[in-house]
């Protein structure tokens, strides 16, 4: 893909290893959860995730979304370009997607492992739709739903984990924990 003319990114720190988040994200169903829920940047809509049976689990693997907002279809195909477990995947837009805001695109995560988390990037390049009205609508908004996304994804998968702490909690010999007061 050539390059692209606009791009956002988001970095946060999850409480994970670098194997457990590539583990989590590498699911694009969980990657992408937030596209099946209304939201005001989703203008309402919601999309569908369908997979091939790779799961998107491996390069060249396909996947894409399909929904409707006010009747006008909405659809993205895309195919997984780079998979370096745990530090890195990126996918693309195959042909033109039929989008409000952005057109076509590359996004990918990366992640840097710490001691015992990780600190993850979303990332897209984009390009306006090429649609006349829909190049105007991206002109204003696209920037502003491309930081959506990615803050969404990153924060997403850092509140999956914090969700997710079952770490043992120590107490002093003797002492009860709240739940064993009376």
């Amino acid at each position: 893909m050539p390059q692209l003319a606009y791009s956002a990114e988001a970095t946060v720190p999850v409480d994970a290893p670098a194997e457990a988040l590539f583990g989590y994200l590498d699911n694009h169903g969980k990657l992408s959860a937030h596209m099946d829920q209304p939201s005001w940047a989703m203008m309402g809509a919601k999309m569908e995730v369908h997979m091939d049976a790779s799961g998107t689990q491996s390069v060249g693997s396909t996947f894409g979304f399909t929904g409707s907002f006010v009747r006008m279809p909405l659809a993205v195909d895309e195919i997984i370009t780079e998979r370096k477990p745990p530090f890195l995947k990126t996918w693309t837009t195959i042909g033109e997607p039929r989008l409000w805001v952005i057109g076509r695109y590359r996004m990918g995560l990366r992640i840097a492992p710490r001691s015992g988390s990780s600190l993850l990037t979303v990332f897209i390049g984009y390009d306006l739709p090429q649609g006349f009205g829909t190049r105007m609508l991206g002109w204003l908004l696209g920037g502003i739903y491309a930081r959506w996304c990615t803050r969404r994804m990153a924060g997403d998968a850092a509140r999956h984990f914090r969700k997710s702490d079952h770490r043992c909690r120590t107490q002093a010999p003797g002492r009860q924990s709240r739940g064993e007061q009376q």
